[in-house]
């Protein structure tokens, strides 16, 4: 009987060894969740900043009247893209 007894002693050891692992894990996941939300926030973000720069930049450019052909027709394809989504938003409104 007192090998039984010490087998489950043992056995309690570890289940409660492995409940208190299993709390720091939870733990860990928690932060590393919210460390990968706040990363995906930031890149979006990031992404954001990009495009704005990209655009800055196409307009600098012809304002300087510095483009070549295929940026010409980039950036006519980019104002064509905004007028039509320009024309939806005044059809939504119409309604």
């Amino acid at each position: 009987m007192a090998g039984t007894d010490e087998q489950m002693g043992r056995l309690q050891e570890k289940l409660q060894q492995l409940a208190r692992q299993q709390g720091v894990l939870r733990k860990e996941n928690s932060a590393l969740q919210q460390q990968l939300a706040q990363a995906r926030e930031e890149r979006a973000a990031l992404a954001t900043q990009v495009q704005e720069l990209q655009q800055a930049v196409s307009l600098m450019k012809l304002a300087a009247g510095s483009m070549n052909d295929r940026e010409k027709k980039e950036f006519e394809k980019q104002v064509n893209k905004f007028i039509r989504e320009i024309d939806k938003c005044i059809a939504y409104l119409s309604q």
